[in-house]
């Protein structure tokens, strides 16, 4: 009974470590991404989604480094999600995190891929939107509930940042 007792105590020890070490790892991972901007602003009235889909909002990364979660901002927090495409941004609806809204102009690029940030999933399994948060840029999974909305999500986000290309490369205050 003794030995048994002992090695519960040194089991409980060891859990507690690992979990002030993660604390400290998670507590300084945000101390250096100080310099991320704010959030842009959730649209008051957003309006029609030209596609929604429920799933998963996996994490936003680094920009090509599927490892570096961006942990400022509750965006390192995976959370069951609803992603609405409008015609002037995304609207990650998070569950138990804040809502994140990535306007138009700020979508660099959307691809499928097997995983990031300790999520894996089958082939081309997560949709994976680029783009610029301030002097950052990221990467952003999200695992669609139903397979089938994966397609039409990508071809709305798709569509939406090729306007928004075409926009801007039609403002005359764009610089070209």
């Amino acid at each position: 009974m003794e030995n048994q007792t002992l090695t519960l105590v040194i089991t409980l020890a060891l859990v507690a470590a690992a979990l002030v070490l993660i604390g400290i790892g998670w507590r300084n991972r945000l101390r250096r991404q100080a310099d991320v901007a704010p959030l842009p602003a959730v649209p008051e009235a957003a309006g029609v989604p030209v596609a929604r889909a429920e799933g998963q909002y996996v994490a936003s990364t680094t920009a090509g480094d599927w490892l570096d979660r961006i942990a400022v901002h509750g965006l390192g927090l995976r959370t069951n999600a609803v992603l609405s495409v409008f015609s002037h941004g995304v609207l990650f609806d998070r569950s138990g995190a804040p809502a994140l809204y990535i306007p138009a102009a700020s979508l660099t690029g959307v691809r499928q891929e097997s995983g990031m940030a300790g999520k894996f999933v089958e082939k081309e399994g997560l949709l994976v939107l680029t783009w610029h948060l301030g002097s950052h840029e990221l990467d952003t999974g999200f695992r669609t509930r139903r397979a089938a909305d994966k397609t039409v999500l990508d071809d709305s986000l798709q569509q939406l940042i090729a306007a928004a290309r075409q926009e801007h490369s039609q403002d005359p205050q764009s610089g070209k």
